[in-house]
């Protein structure tokens, strides 16, 4: 058996069962009981990819448009639902204005017409629609400050939920109309506040809490980010929806597909392979660095004493980690995580390890993730690269690249968060 092959089917048959084509289905309106306007709106790595689901499932005979906003290279030959491609994980500019059309037009449906929202991860960078006082810009400059400090999704959309006219459930705030919001989760415990920041779910969030994440990563923010936190805090401003809220009585929100599907479906692949298999949970986080030292321990734990897991053996998790940027390399976490366990395993026999993002970019790089194997280490120790210095740098990426092991896949049209299998044989 090749166990580069077996890893990387794995990983497929992860991303295939968050296909929205196999998704959105299911979950779509009785057409019979949509009398006025459908009208789609969507955002995030996904978005594009639903549409077309939403369009190929719904009667030719029915009325349907709409707009959604899909990162750079993720668009789909739609025909009703017009497809905007935006910047992310930075917004730009035609996020911004595809999120002022999707708001004007969401607030001239009446009571008649439905709502149909498809949200996915990404969706939060891909729907910017800052208040009055906080530009672009200003949104750009505190993007990157959160990518690089090792922040949680979490806090990162707590912080932009308190930036935006349309997040934190003000969305379904200005509708008149029925909502439905399917969404694929990118995100640890699969809270619709979180996914895509939660424009049609109640916010529990506060200005406070943006506030104290503020402090907590000491970011240095434009002043206007900080002066509308503060004065919200002061309860000058608004605060977002929050639960219980009568607004939510005629939204639904549902989860149509998850990482806990995804390691199910991984699973059962491994054990058609005849491989004792182990699912760790879907939502480990933490500094990816970090995260593999545990793991490795794990590893090696099984190594020394196989009746814990016996050989030929899959271990599967999913999740969320982090990475705080202190280099000038080149990589996401999950090249991160990767390389830190081949150095923690330190070439460990008998040991294979896949690490990937199921949206197929791992970071801003254009790689998924990438893979090791037992001969990793002395592969690179051949050609001088030192491990080390790389992820001091957090350069795993060029690290992998000279080596052929990056997983190279393109956009996936979906997106449960990461996706780690690690054999034992």
């Amino acid at each position: 058996m090749n166990l580069r092959t077996c890893l990387l089917d794995s990983f497929q048959a992860a991303v295939e069962t968050a296909n929205p084509a196999h998704t959105v289905p299911r979950y779509l309106p009785d057409p019979a009981h949509v009398n006025g306007r459908m009208f789609v709106i969507g955002a995030g790595k996904a978005s594009a990819a639903m549409a077309l689901a939403v369009e190929r499932n719904w009667p030719e005979n029915k009325a349907l448009e709409g707009l959604v906003v899909t990162r750079y290279g993720y668009g789909q030959p739609t025909r009703r639902i017009k497809v905007v491609e935006a910047g992310h994980p930075v917004p730009d500019y035609n996020g911004m204005l595809a999120a002022q059309i999707i708001l004007k037009q969401v607030k001239c449906l009446t009571e008649h017409d439905f709502l149909l929202c498809l949200f996915s991860g990404g969706g939060s960078s891909l729907l910017p629609l800052p208040p009055e006082g906080i530009t672009l810009a200003d949104l750009q400059e505190l993007t990157e400050q959160l990518l690089r400090c090792g922040a949680s999704i979490q806090d990162i959309n707590t912080i932009r939920k308190h930036l935006s006219c349309i997040q934190g459930g003000q969305l379904a705030a200005a509708c008149r109309a029925p909502v439905r919001a399917l969404m694929i989760s990118d995100v640890t415990g699969d809270d619709p506040a979180h996914i895509a920041s939660g424009p049609c779910a109640p916010d529990p969030t506060h200005f406070s809490d943006a506030l104290a994440i503020l402090s907590c990563y000491q970011l240095d923010v434009p002043a206007s980010i900080r002066n509308r936190l503060t004065a919200g805090d002061r309860q000058q401003l608004n605060e977002t929806p929050k639960p219980g809220a009568s607004i939510f009585k005629q939204v639904e929100n549902i989860v149509i597909a998850s990482a806990h599907q995804s390691l199910a479906a991984a699973k059962n692949f491994f054990q058609k392979q005849h491989f004792n298999t182990l699912i760790l949970g879907d939502t480990v986080t933490g500094e990816a660095r970090e995260v593999a030292k545990v793991f490795a321990a794990f590893i090696k734990e099984i190594r020394r004493h196989p009746d814990l897991l016996k050989p030929p053996a899959a271990i599967l998790s999913g999740g969320e980690t982090t990475v705080t940027v202190k280099g000038s390399g080149c990589g996401g976490r999950n090249t991160e995580f990767l390389l830190s366990l081949l150095i923690e395993l330190g070439g460990l026999d008998g040991v294979y390890a896949l690490a990937c993002d199921t949206d197929g970019i791992d970071g801003s790089e254009d790689n998924a993730g990438a893979l090791i194997t037992p001969d990793t280490l002395a592969r690179a120790r051949e050609k001088k690269i030192q491990a080390g210095e790389l992820l001091a740098n957090n350069d795993a990426y060029r690290f992998f690249e000279q080596l052929g092991d990056l997983v190279l896949t393109g956009p996936t049209y979906t997106n449960v968060n990461d996706y780690r299998a690690m054999v034992i044989v």
